[in-house]
């Protein structure tokens, strides 16, 4: 199992430019991670881009409304109606 002992040792056999390059690397890929956290975290930016997704997927290439959920409407319609009907009787 190798310690901070085989680190120590690695680095004495480094050169000051390969330390730094190491360096910049691991700088780069935290910075990565910083980035990927917020991401995650910033919920309005995840709801804006479902809810562009949502709206891609629900529309034509012209905007209008696909056909499949129009009728999905107009049945959901027809049912609460009906259900409101039903139960003024």
């Amino acid at each position: 199992m190798s310690g901070a002992g085989g680190n120590e040792a690695e680095a004495q056999r480094q050169t000051p430019e390969e330390i730094e390059a190491d360096i910049e690397v691991q700088r780069e890929q935290l910075a990565g991670t910083i980035d990927a956290l917020s991401a995650k975290l910033d919920v309005k930016s995840q709801a804006r881009a479902k809810m562009a997704d949502v709206r891609e997927r629900a529309t034509t290439d012209s905007g209008a409304p696909k056909p499949e959920f129009v009728v999905a409407g107009v049945v959901v319609v027809v049912v609460v109606v009906a259900f409101v009907w039903w139960k003024r009787r």
